[in-house]
Parts: C-alpha cells; sequence; structure tokens
C-alpha cells in the first residue's frame, strides 16, 4: 500500500491561489515609442487569441507540477507485507587472533594452502551469516585487545571488518587475557543468561595486563560463557635443501590454559587441526540453545517522492522554456507590427 509520511504538507496545496488572490498583479506600463491609431488592422487580434490559448495550457501546466510537488513534500511510500524477525537474545562476541603466528600455512581450503586467518575468515564469516537473531560484536586482539565491532543485528558489518583485518594489525604478540576482559566489559551490562564468547587463537598468552585464568574468573562472575579454539594443525610436512622434516606449527599452543578458560565459565574447548575440524565446531556452536524473546516484526518500505519530484521539475522546465518562446514570438510580432 502507499503511505504518505507527511500527509500535513496537502494544506499547501491552495497556496499558489490564495497568494494570486490576495496580492494584486503589478501594474505594466508599456509606452509604445510610435503611436499607431489602425494597430488593428496589423491582425494583432488573432495573435493575441493564439497567446492567451498558450497561456492557458502554461497554466495547467504548472498546476499539475505543483500538484506533483506537494505529493512529492508528502513523501510517498510503499510500504510491503511485514516481515517477522527471529531475535534470539543472544549477545555473542567473537575474539580472533591476529598475532604474527597467525602467518603459518598449514590449512588447505579448494587444494590450496592458505594460513590461519584465511582459515578462520573463510569458516567464521560462514558462521555470521548463520546467525540470525544474535546480536554479534567482534573482538580484534594481538599484543593488544580492540573492540572492532560492537553488538549489532547488522551481521554484513561484522563480516565485512573480519574480511578486513590482517595478521599484525594488533602487534605481533597475544593478549588472550586483554581479550577476555575487554569482552567481559562490553556485555556484562546485558542480558546475564545471553553472554556468550569464542575466543580462537593458535598460541599462548604473550602480552597483555591480565591474566588468562583471572580474566576467566572475573568472566565466571559475570555469567559470561566462553567457548575456546585452538587452531593450527598437529604435523606438517617442511622442505628444505638437506630434506624434509615433520614439524609440529602448533607447538606454542597452550591448550591446558585454554581449556580451563573454558571449564571455569561453563564453555567447552576446541581443537581446530585443519578447515573441516574448524567448520565442525562453528557447527556445533551453532547448536546453542538460543534465549526465545518475542517475534519483531518489520515493514520494507520504498521511497516513491523522487517520481513526482521528476515530473514537476520537468513541466516547470517545459513551462519556462514555452514562456520564453512566447515572449520571444511576441516581441517579433510587435516589432513587425510597428
Amino acid at each position: 500500500m502507499i503511505h504518505f509520511d507527511w500527509p500535513w504538507v496537502l494544506t499547501l496545496l491552495p497556496l499558489p491561489f490564495l497568494i494570486r488572490f490576495f496580492l494584486k498583479p503589478t501594474e505594466i506600463v508599456n509606452e509604445a515609442a510610435l503611436r499607431v491609431p489602425f494597430l488593428k488592422e496589423f491582425g494583432t487580434q488573432t495573435n493575441d487569441e493564439h497567446h492567451i490559448d498558450v497561456k492557458q495550457r502554461l497554466l495547467w501546466l504548472a498546476v499539475i507540477a505543483w500538484c506533483c510537488l506537494i505529493i512529492a513534500g508528502m513523501r510517498p511510500q510503499w510500504l510491503g507485507d511485514f516481515i517477522d524477525i527471529p531475535v534470539s537474545g543472544r549477545d555473542l562476541m567473537l575474539a580472533v587472533d591476529l598475532s604474527g603466528s597467525m602467518e603459518e600455512q598449514d590449512f588447505i581450503i579448494k587444494d590450496k594452502r592458505v594460513d590461519r586467518l584465511t582459515a578462520t575468515k573463510y569458516v567464521a564469516g560462514e558462521f555470521i551469516e548463520r546467525r540470525i537473531g544474535d546480536r554479534l560484536g567482534l573482538i580484534l586482539f594481538g599484543e593488544q585487545a580492540y573492540l572492532q565491532t560492537p553488538l549489532t543485528f547488522d551481521r554484513l558489518t561484522v563480516k565485512t571488518l573480519l574480511y578486513e583485518s590482517a595478521i599484525g594489525l594488533a602487534g605481533k604478540s597475544t593478549a588472550i587475557g586483554d581479550a577476555i576482559g575487554l569482552a567481559v566489559k562490553r556485555l556484562r551490562d546485558q542480558d546475564e543468561k545471553s553472554r556468550v564468547l569464542i575466543l580462537l587463537t593458535d598460541g599462548a598468552n604473550t602480552a597483555g595486563e591480565v591474566e588468562p585464568l583471572a580474566a576467566a574468573d572475573l568472566a565466571a562472575r559475570e555469567n559470561m560463557k566462553i567457548y575456546t579454539i585452538g587452531i593450527g594443525a598437529d604435523e606438517m610436512i617442511v622442505r628444505s635443501i638437506f630434506g624434509s622434516r615433520r614439524v609440529n606449527p602448533s607447538a606454542d599452543l597452550d591448550e591446558k590454559t585454554l581449556s580451563a578458560i573454558a571449564d571455569k565459565t561453563g564453555g567447552r574447548y576446541f581443537r581446530a587441526r585443519d578447515t573441516e575440524q574448524l567448520e565442525q565446531i562453528y557447527a556445533l556452536l551453532d547448536e546453542l540453545e538460543p534465549i526465545e524473546k518475542d517475534v519483531q516484526r518489520f515493514r520494507p518500505q520504498t521511497a516513491l517522492f523522487y517520481w513526482p519530484l521528476t515530473i514537476a521539475l520537468a513541466l516547470m522546465f517545459i513551462v519556462i522554456i514555452l514562456r520564453y518562446s512566447l515572449t520571444i514570438n511576441r516581441f517579433k510580432a510587435n516589432r513587425d507590427a510597428v
């Protein structure tokens, strides 16, 4: 259906007619340089009738243009059908490690070896898209922790800012405790039954002012549940001029601390050694029970004001051109008559 956001603008419709009625037109005195007592014999009567007919048409065009301008000022909108928006009530914060160790290329996506951050973006991006009804936030941490996106229903923005993140953006070290502390600060004012943090890292706490277990105790007191994900392969073949050898690229991963953080807050610790396991972890996180709330309804609106506004501008342009042509023709007719 069509809806007018500012219907009161319709009261301005008779404004030009009121101005015309109350304000007298300025008297125009035309004094000819040469007076011709027998001017009618030059046949100007036919021209005057033509000018009157054109003026009437111009008047109607101006009236239509004014009506279109009034309609545009009323801000017409097309209202679509109501759309139900599910709202789970969960406030879910993602904390992603951007330290230098995330450069390790021990993940494979579509038969191509990629670094850990690229794999995280690939899987977490799909996870974000599925979180319909949750308010999502994004924390990026390295040597320090930064709030990249506050809690929002705008999943596209969270996903975009995650994709724009880069290794080393927050420093080369890893401040796990600071990331947890920042999440507690941003979630402590929310519903205590819906506070969730998903923390992904590939190393141990090597920076920051807060110890991870102390931050976990604080999170537990605030009823915030933390799911920790340790990312990185257990084994990788490294080739050099001396031959091939097997190494453990996740030797620095502090699984004991990550598991303790999850246990203290009632969450779980997951180990992601490849892309498939990482996808399974995020699929399992999708099964978290939501806090049901009333369904919100949204009605899409499409602005229509530019259609009558375009018509009004086009008609006024035509009126100006025709009035100019009429003035020129009348001037020529008078000049020829003289």
